[in-house]
Order: C-alpha cells, then structure tokens, then sequence
C-alpha cells in the first residue's frame, strides 16, 4: 500500500466512527428514518470529499479534531445528494456503491426525507464544530453557498433543464462546475478555515478545487464510455445522451484536459508549507478506475 493509500485509509477508519456514533440509535421514535439516512451513510463510498477536509487542514496547521465536523457536514450533505440523484424523479438508478439504492429499500417517500434530514443535520454538526465563533459562521457559509441554489443544488436544477437538448461547451461547464465542483470546493475550502489558514491559502484551495473538480467530472464521463460497472458499483453507459464531456469534446481532447486541469490543481499547493498528500491524490484522481 502506497502513503496515500495508508493516510486515506486512515481518514476513512476516522471518518467512519464519527458516522457510527452519528447513527447511534437516538431513543426516538422516527427510528425508521434513522435506519434509512444511515443505510446510505454508512454505504462506503471513496469518501473523497471528507478526505480534502482533512488533508487541508492539515496543511493549513489544524488537526484533524478541527476538521471532524466539516468532514461529517460534508459527508452527510453528499450523501443525501446522491439518494435524491437516484430517486425515480431524477436519475431512477436501482443501485449505488454496489447496493439497492435508499427508495428501492425504504420506499420513495422515506428517502425522501432520509435526504432532507441529512441535508438540514449537516448544518446542525456544522454549527456545532468546536472552533472559534467567526470560522464556524464562515464555515457554514462556505458549505450553504456550495451545496445550494447557487451551487450543487443549482447545477442538478440546470442538468435536468437541459436533458431535452444538446448544449454548448459554457453550459455543460456551468452544470458540472456546480453539480460536482461546488462540494469538492466547499471540502477545500473547509478545510483551510478549520485549520485557520490565511487569505492567500484560502485562494489557493479554490483553485486546486477548480482544477481536482473538473478533472474528477471529466474522468467520471469516461468512465461512463469505457468504465467497469463492478467496480463502479453502478451502470455504465447511461450518459451516452447526456451532456457530458466526452459528448462535447471526444475522448482524446477530455484526456489532455483531465491531466491540464490535474496541473493546475498540482501548482496551487505551492501556497502550503507542507501539502501533505494533496498532490499525489490530483495524479491519483485522475487516473482513477472507479
């Protein structure tokens, strides 16, 4: 196993306590609720984003304590995210990560509302960060601005406006720099401010964001094209109609594309003393089979 491997896996290990104290049976009633906000939870997953909460800050002279309630805000907020993407309404997929997704176990309405509690806890775990009043305020910002209308939940809106047509290379840029760049940023970004790093660094994290995000949506396209459905855990060609960026560009040109934008993520981190693993996980992403 590589380093980035053994410090990832060692995220993961972190990250995956919290969540089961997250899903700790509460002594509430709505138990069935709980069960389904913590079967996609708990539902493995790279865990990518969590990841760059911690990874950053680190970099920017925090501890992992520091980070471990952005990590679970962003964690919860993906999560739901992917059980309404699937959900009849949208994207009707039957199985994510390998297994039945939430409505094909709980039902439509159940997992309706499995995402809309962890979307409205993520900002309970947030606000609950033990960090100084003004990064919390800042933090939760950060992750409302990125997951909402103006961010992921804007550029969900804009890909399901635009299904009936082909788009030009400015739109699909500007659904998938909301549908999947906005969180990857809010998880760079968080990371700085619970490390307590400077203006400049916070700069920097956005655009080792800009570039990670749109090389990680780039490679998600084509692997769609040419990917494993094993070890995607999914369906593989479903986008064959969909803007996506091999529609738009060919697959040679996304190729160029995934390693100029891995580069540009890469040359940012010269604004952290240490980086840590940052950069090897662009290469990795990058280059990535599932």
């Amino acid at each position: 196993m590589n380093k980035l491997n053994e410090i990832w896996a060692a995220s993961n290990a972190r990250l995956e306590g919290l969540l089961k104290q997250l899903c700790a049976d509460r002594g509430e009633p709505q138990l069935r609720l709980f069960e389904a906000m913590a079967y996609s939870l708990n539902a493995g997953g790279k865990r990518l984003r969590p990841f760059l909460v911690y990874q950053f800050c680190k970099a920017s002279g925090g501890t992992e304590r520091d980070a471990d309630n952005a990590a679970l805000a962003l964690e919860m907020i993906h999560t739901y995210s992917l059980i309404h993407d699937d959900l009849p309404a949208m994207d009707n997929d039957d199985y994510r990560r390998g297994k039945l997704t939430n409505h094909k176990v709980y039902g439509e309405a159940m997992a309706i509302l499995a995402g809309d509690g962890l979307l409205t806890d993520a900002f309970l775990t947030l606000a609950s960060a033990p960090l100084p009043p003004e990064r919390v305020a800042q933090a939760v910002r950060c992750l409302a601005e990125n997951a909402g209308s103006r961010g992921m939940v804007g550029g969900q809106a804009l890909d399901m406006l635009s299904e009936e047509r082909e788009l030009t290379e400015e739109e699909v840029l500007a659904i998938q720099t909301r549908k999947t760049g906005c969180l990857i940023k809010a998880a760079c970004v968080l990371g700085v401010l619970c490390g307590g790093g400077s203006p400049e660094q916070l700069a920097a994290a956005e655009r080792y964001a800009d570039g990670v995000g749109l090389a990680f949506q780039i490679r998600d396209d084509l692997l769609d094209l040419t990917g494993d459905a094993a070890k995607l855990g999914k369906a593989v060609g479903v986008d064959g109609k969909k803007n996506t960026f091999v529609r738009l560009w060919g697959p040679e040109r996304c190729q160029r594309l995934i390693a100029e934008n891995t580069d540009s993520a890469c040359a940012a981190l010269s604004a952290f003393p240490e980086p840590g693993p940052l950069a090897q996980l662009a290469r990795a992403l990058a280059q990535r089979d599932h």
